[in-house]
């Protein structure tokens, strides 16, 4: 047994050279459409795409905050994403950074990359190789690139769009995307899209720095779906927002935040119940009630939990106040 586990490690770290020697790997052609994109008002720093391809955005999108971000396509070569990101990390600005890594890539002929830096200095690569139609528009801000589309005119459709759009950067990138798909956009049809926003300067903690971070891996409509979940995920910022304000004892914060939260997703019972349950320990209780029997009339199990939040100090320690709420019927 000791033989045959020694052979597999060697087998594995012989593999592992080969690889570091420049053995050729298989390429995927994630042919797509994508945007790269800053906003000068706020500095975030964005990437969007759509594709027909599974799980389009694991390969594709690529952002840090305060450094800038990345889409790279077509024959896909994933290692710009994590190579350009440090080059942008270290100063060199995405012309500079793009044009190193193209050069010494020898499969850059069927590569399709964009860079952009937390300056807003950008720069696109589209290799004479990748399938047509295939190109790309740099903007100011942004850079719109696409390839085995159904017209020539998408990238252009994109860029008017991103430039037309009103809202915040991930509103932009949604409009952009989605303008592509109305000029035609990939000739395969559609399967899967993403979309990465990141601050635009960086708090040593990347999970607070995603603005937005959602994959539609397999989906007949990914857009309309990635739409929909950026609702979702604007309804629960505002839900973090208000966990951090009760967290304080901020009660009118918290208040005021899962009630925006509420006017996004009123059809969420977790956002109703607590904005229900911080009204109480705002000290509105008789404006929260009819809150608890709008989640309860849904969802009954929720009455259980009603009881168990005031060992964790989410309510407050009245045995006649728990019981009022628990006893709430349509």
């Amino acid at each position: 047994m000791r033989r045959i586990v020694l052979t597999v490690v060697i087998a594995m770290v012989a593999a592992g050279q080969l690889a570091a020697q420049g053995r050729p790997q298989p390429p995927r052609l994630v042919a797509t459409y994508s945007i790269v994109a800053r906003d000068p008002q706020t500095g975030e720093l964005g990437v969007a795409v759509q594709s027909h391809w599974f799980s389009v955005g694991s390969i594709v999108t690529w952002a840090e905050a305060g450094v800038g971000a990345v889409a790279t396509q077509s024959f896909v070569e994933p290692a710009y994403g994590p190579k350009g990101l440090v080059m942008l990390r270290n100063g060199i600005a995405a012309p500079q950074a793009l044009e190193a890594l193209v050069a010494q890539d020898p499969g850059r002929d069927v590569r399709q990359v964009a860079f952009i830096d937390a300056q807003g200095r950008v720069a696109a690569y589209t290799g004479k190789k990748c399938i047509a139609a295939a190109g790309h528009h740099v903007g100011q801000n942004y850079s719109a690139q696409a390839n085995l589309m159904d017209k020539s005119t998408v990238w252009e459709a994109m860029a008017r769009a991103f430039e037309a759009a009103q809202g915040d950067l991930t509103e932009k990138l949604l409009a952009a995307l989605e303008a592509a798909e109305r000029e035609g956009g990939d000739i395969r049809g559609k399967q899967s899209a993403a979309i990465l926003v990141v601050k635009g300067q960086s708090s040593g903690k990347p999970w607070v720095d995603r603005i937005v971070d959602l994959r539609v891996e397999d989906h007949p409509q990914p857009l309309v779906e990635l739409r929909r979940l950026v609702g979702v995920a604007r309804a629960y910022n505002h839900m973090n927002a208000g966990d951090a304000c009760a967290e304080k004892k901020d009660w009118e914060c918290a208040r005021r935040e899962y009630g925006a939260a509420e006017k996004l997703l009123p059809q969420m019972v977790e956002i109703v119940f607590w904005h229900a349950v911080t009204m109480v320990s705002a000290g509105q209780v008789e404006e929260a009630l009819p809150l608890f029997r709008k989640v309860f009339a849904r969802e009954p199990k929720w009455r259980e939990l009603v009881g168990r939040l005031p060992a964790s100090d989410l309510l407050p320690n009245d045995p006649q106040l728990i019981a009022r709420i628990q006893a709430l019927r349509r």
